[in-house]
């Protein structure tokens, strides 16, 4: 038996199929090749036709078929799906807008009004985070701001409920789910009545809730000859695509801690405990395995310029042909600190670490006679560490401990140097692993549907690539670096 998963980003759709029985890939497709168009009606927005995220999962399942993979043996589906994003329907089901997605900052004064106007007390004790830029703030814009459109409005869902929906005919979310778009009350284990009564959002226009392991719907006939799949196969679980990188790295327990490096870069840390940064630039939502009965909560620090600072550099640094290994090499040439040079890599959007404030990229300490191409590189790669490390020191201040951080061996973490400055400056001990999101909503699966009795059993042929101990002959060097880059921030924060 096979199993299926989708993990549907805002760069691309990559689906992969898993031997239920080895844990082996069978087949793998990413589509498109290039990454995916996001559109910026104004400064500050960004969007994506959902339309287009299921051309792609087509085209991707397509592409696995052609490489000899009998579809008609999986036997579950799994979802991976980037978060916060917002998709509306009208009562045919038909997308009336483009989606808002994670990176759109356009909400960030309505949430910090509804922050103010709730109540920090009620909203940290209640949602664990402030409402911010999130899904629920969101479709509170479209209502102030498009009328007819929300007026037309039959369910508000996010990316995951979409391509699911479209699979099954069935939509629904989940709890891990709402709590990422700030929909969902901890204390009361329901639907945040607080945000929806206070935005005026109708109950109604959430979708039903579901386990996010179990059945929550099966492929309809229709979608079933879109994909080449057999009708009837259960989609048996979906989640957020940082809970669920968490997942495929087997990141389930206290204790435990997950990290990526895509477009923005994350570090995720499973407790069991509801504490919550009075500031709100981590958040906390519910994990995977988050249930009444065993609170697990992941406290998520995102940056959002991460591998999208690196893409920039690539595409309008860098010469034709030089690709991201020869970037890593010129960065490697230059030594710690890159001789003074700073990058702040914040130039995609609000930051959560930064109070939801949109200060930009910046490059400074400049100079003519000293610094080239190898030392922007060398710059940019410290910086986005430094962003990520700015952000550990205040999950730290909430109590989480980041002593050895697993993650997938791609993206950023592809360049040692990267790797190496990582564990160094957050004195943590790196894993790596060969695995990515579309693997862990297989396996995830493969979970809901009882393939496998545990998540034990699912993970079983995980195993790690390659581990990256922190460099004390360096630690005093990126310690001054450090240094010298929070200064920085703070003359560009005021």
């Amino acid at each position: 038996m096979y199993l299926m998963g989708y993990d549907v980003g805002s760069s691309s759709v990559k689906a992969t199929v898993l031997d239920a029985e080895t844990g082996a890939v069978v087949a793998s497709a990413t589509s498109p090749k290039t990454e995916l168009e996001i559109s910026a009606p104004r400064a500050g927005w960004a969007e994506q036709r959902p339309e287009t995220w299921w051309q792609h999962i087509k085209a991707a399942t397509a592409e696995i078929a052609g490489q000899g993979c009998r579809l008609e043996e999986v036997g579950a589906i799994g979802i991976s799906y980037q978060m916060h994003g917002l998709v509306v329907v009208d009562k045919n089901y038909e997308v009336l807008r483009p989606s808002i997605i994670w990176c759109d900052s356009r909400a960030v004064e309505i949430g910090q009004k509804a922050f103010e106007a709730i109540g920090a007390e009620k909203c940290l004790g209640h949602l664990l985070n402030s409402p911010g830029n999130f899904t629920a703030s969101k479709l509170k814009w479209v209502k102030d701001n498009e009328p007819d459109i929300f007026a037309k409005i039959h369910k508000a869902m996010l990316p995951g409920d979409y391509v699911a929906g479209k699979m099954t005919g069935q939509f629904v979310t989940t709890a891990s789910g709402l709590s990422e778009g700030m929909l969902w009350d901890f204390q009361a284990n329901a639907p945040a009545e607080m945000v929806t009564q206070y935005y005026g959002i109708p109950n109604e226009m959430l979708c039903d809730v579901k386990d996010t392991f179990g059945v929550q719907g099966e492929l309809t006939a229709e979608a079933a000859a879109e994909l080449g799949l057999k009708a009837g196969t259960p989609v048996t679980y979906r989640a957020g695509d940082q809970p669920n990188n968490a997942l495929s790295l087997n990141v389930l327990n206290p204790g435990e801690i997950a990290a990526t490096a895509g477009t923005s870069g994350v570090v995720y840390g499973v407790t069991d405990k509801t504490d919550s940064d009075p500031q709100s630039r981590v958040n906390i939502f519910a994990h995977v395995n988050h249930s009444a009965s065993a609170n697990r909560c992941g406290v998520l620090l995102c940056v959002s310029g991460t591998g999208i600072l690196n893409s920039w550099l690539k595409h309008n640094v860098m010469a034709d042909g030089d690709d991201y290994p020869e970037m890593n090499a010129m960065a490697e040439k230059v030594a710690v600190g890159a001789d003074g040079l700073v990058v702040l890599p914040f130039g995609n959007g609000a930051e959560r670490t930064l109070g939801d404030k949109n200060i930009g990229a910046a490059v400074e300490g400049l100079n003519f006679n000293t610094h080239n191409r190898g030392h922007l590189l060398r710059a940019a790669q410290e910086g986005i560490v430094f962003a990520l490390n700015y952000g550990c020191e205040v999950m730290r201040s909430i109590n989480v401990e980041i002593k050895t951080v697993r993650a997938g061996h791609a993206n950023m973490f592809l360049s040692p140097l990267f790797a190496k400055a990582f564990a160094t400056v957050t004195g943590a001990r790196v894993e790596l692993f060969n695995t990515d999101g579309s693997q862990g909503a297989a396996r995830g699966a493969g979970i809901g549907a009882g393939i496998y009795k545990s998540a034990a059993e699912a993970f079983d042929g995980l195993k790690c690539v390659k581990t990256i101990e922190p460099d004390s002959s360096q630690a005093d060097a990126y310690a001054a670096a450090y240094d010298r880059w929070l200064a920085a921030l703070r003359r560009r924060l005021g």
